[in-house]
């Protein structure tokens, strides 16, 4: 008779063992120096992340719903806490954040001077710019003048941030106390985490929908090492992309200009506005959404404009061309396609199949959940692109806890591969990584097509599990 009862503890029980196995293997993941000089054990201990993660929301399906909730989040936090427990060592974007948080504190605009112009010395420390024999010993060090290295990527090009993420930067370095270096943006991203995940809890039961899906961002170690570890700002920009997608089906103007908040954040939020189109067939109803988004972000960027000598775009257009993305033949960008084009037909191809894709989200969509025509938009343009940053793949993560299609989560692991293993493995990496990632979409598609054949077509995209009671 006790038999039904016990299984659902038993099954949280587990559930809650997985959690803790994948917080200590975060920790040491995130801990790991081995990037440049041994990333064979960093890209195990990213497996067993992986590995764990994926068990722990397998076991997820069978916790009772009233308990989802209070596990989702408590997870949020251990992971969140554990991407703490380490300096930045995948990443050198947030030395450039925090560089860019102290520049704007001494009343000079970010785009005006790139971090190695002299007339910037006087706001330099040893942090930042590590000086003496030794200076540049350290891996991600570069030197600015003799006797002088940074810590700062690229130190001799202006920044490329927009102005939403300037402005996060600053308010971080005000917050601050003195002396906390990498801690107050790695406090920042954990906080932006946690927020996403109380946003994602709060759209699915909206929606009506089971709230399990959100723990495929909450406990993802994506989340930990990216959002969190290595403090990307781009962890702000899915919390304002969950925010509009979570509104704009109700308030097209309010969801409007949390979209343009998101992509003044960083600019990749833009690819969402296809879905948040989905149905849309009046212009006047377009308009309601587009002119908000446009106008937030000239909002944003018009103080920068103002106060700046230099374009507020900084490297953006030599940081398209430096990563491949005009040059289709450089890095491993288009790699899929370049398996079965020639790489000069790689821009025009993605650019066809993008506006197919587009067409198709925009003609068949669901209003009432713009997230998923987003998800489908925003995973084929990293299927086709092929992007070497794994922080990218952040908003959709965010994306596939809103719909629940948890195959293109083979996306992000393609991300964490191309970014960590293809130094060590060389370029097939990229083509291997997406080309599975690619497979395990197709292979969800399929599932969800026999599954519609058999008992009729479902209006909207469901999780391939069933919820539990």
């Amino acid at each position: 008779m006790n038999e039904p009862r016990r299984l659902p503890r038993t099954r949280t029980a587990v559930t809650v063992l997985l959690l803790a196995a994948l917080t200590a293997v975060v920790v040491p993941a995130v801990r790991d120096e081995g990037y440049v000089t041994d990333p064979a054990t960093l890209t195990w201990w990213y497996a067993a992340a992986w590995a764990l993660f994926g068990a722990a929301v397998w076991s997820l399906r069978g916790v009772p719903r009233r308990l989802v909730a209070p596990l989702v989040s408590a997870g949020a936090l251990a992971v969140a806490l554990a991407g703490l427990a380490g300096p930045p060592l995948t990443s050198t974007d947030s030395f450039r954040y925090a560089w860019d948080g102290r520049v704007q504190a001494a009343g000079i605009s970010p785009y005006d001077h790139a971090p190695a112009d002299p007339a910037l010395r006087g706001l330099r420390d040893d942090w930042l710019f590590p000086r003496g024999g030794s200076a540049c010993a350290g891996p991600g060090r570069v030197a600015v003048e003799p006797g002088v290295c940074t810590r700062i990527n690229r130190p001799t090009v202006h920044t490329i941030y927009p102005p939403v993420a300037e402005g996060y930067f600053a308010l971080v370095h005000v917050l601050s106390p003195a002396g906390v270096r990498h801690k107050a943006l790695q406090v920042g991203g954990a906080l932006t985490a946690l927020a996403v995940t109380g946003a994602l809890l709060l759209v699915r039961r909206r929606a009506g929908a089971d709230p399990r899906t959100v723990a495929y961002w909450s406990w993802c170690p994506a989340v930990a090492v990216e959002a969190v570890n290595n403090a990307h700002v781009d962890g702000l920009a899915v919390l304002l992309s969950v925010a509009a997608l979570g509104v704009v089906a109700r308030h097209r103007v309010a969801g409007g200009a949390l979209f343009g908040l998101a992509v003044a954040a960083k600019l990749l939020p833009a690819v969402l506005l296809p879905g948040a189109l989905a149905g849309v067939r009046r212009w006047r109803d377009a308009a309601a959404l587009l002119l908000p988004t446009a106008a937030v972000v000239v909002l944003a960027y018009l103080p920068y404009v103002l106060v700046s000598r230099s374009s507020v775009f900084g490297y953006l257009g030599g940081y398209a061309q430096e990563e491949g993305y005009r040059d289709p033949g450089a890095g491993g960008r288009y790699a899929l396609l370049r398996l079965v084009l020639p790489a000069s037909w790689a821009v025009p191809a993605v650019a066809l199949g993008m506006a197919a894709v587009v067409a198709y989200v925009w003609w068949r969509g669901d209003p009432l959940r713009p997230w998923s025509g987003a998800l489908t938009v925003t995973g084929t343009a990293f299927l086709l692109m092929t992007p070497g940053y794994s922080w990218y793949a952040l908003l959709l993560v965010a994306l596939v806890a809103l719909d629940g299609r948890a195959e293109w989560l083979g996306v992000a692991v393609a991300g964490a591969a191309a970014y960590v293993c293809a130094p060590a493995l060389g370029g097939a990496t990229v083509q291997v990584a997406y080309g599975l990632a690619a497979a395990a979409v197709v292979a969800g598609w399929a599932a969800r097509a026999g599954k519609g054949l058999r008992s009729g077509p479902p209006r909207v995209a469901q999780p391939m599990w069933k919820e539990s009671p």
